[in-house]
């Protein structure tokens, strides 16, 4: 499985340069390490990293208006590649891409987002419009 963590700079270039269009959903997919590899070799465990960063990430993403609008746990790959295995599934919502942008160049987000990335395996972002629930396949 090809590891991914971070955004390149082209990608997060165009996610800062994308036209606004309203409130955006951030999927993320998250395979965490077994055991989290920090750059100054503290130990503790992947889930433990990504706690730590979900504890001290919080006020900043609730800060620019963030929320949670859905997650869950997967269970069982139907379709896909066999060693494509999450732990965690979930959407973020944030009022615009600007607020998404804005919540990850403050110094305090970037001073903590360490913890994220001793904790990821792999990961997966995708900037998503938000639809309306009770259409089908629309």
């Amino acid at each position: 499985m090809t590891k991914y963590v971070d955004p390149t700079r082209d990608q997060f270039r165009a996610m800062a340069e994308a036209p606004e269009s309203g409130p955006i959903w951030m999927l993320n997919m998250i395979r965490l390490r077994k055991n989290a590899k920090y750059e100054d070799k503290r130990e503790a465990s992947g889930a433990e990293a990504y706690a730590a960063y979900a504890r001290e990430s919080e006020p900043f993403f609730k800060g620019v208006g963030g929320r949670i609008v859905w997650s869950a746990t997967p269970e069982l790959m139907l379709i896909g590649p066999d060693d494509e295995r999450w732990d965690m599934v979930f959407a973020a919502e944030y009022p615009s891409s600007e607020a998404f942008v804005n919540m990850v160049k403050n110094p305090g987000y970037q001073a903590i987002v360490f913890h994220r990335q001793a904790a990821f395996k792999t990961s997966r972002r995708i900037r998503m419009k938000p639809g309306v629930a009770g259409k089908v396949f629309s």
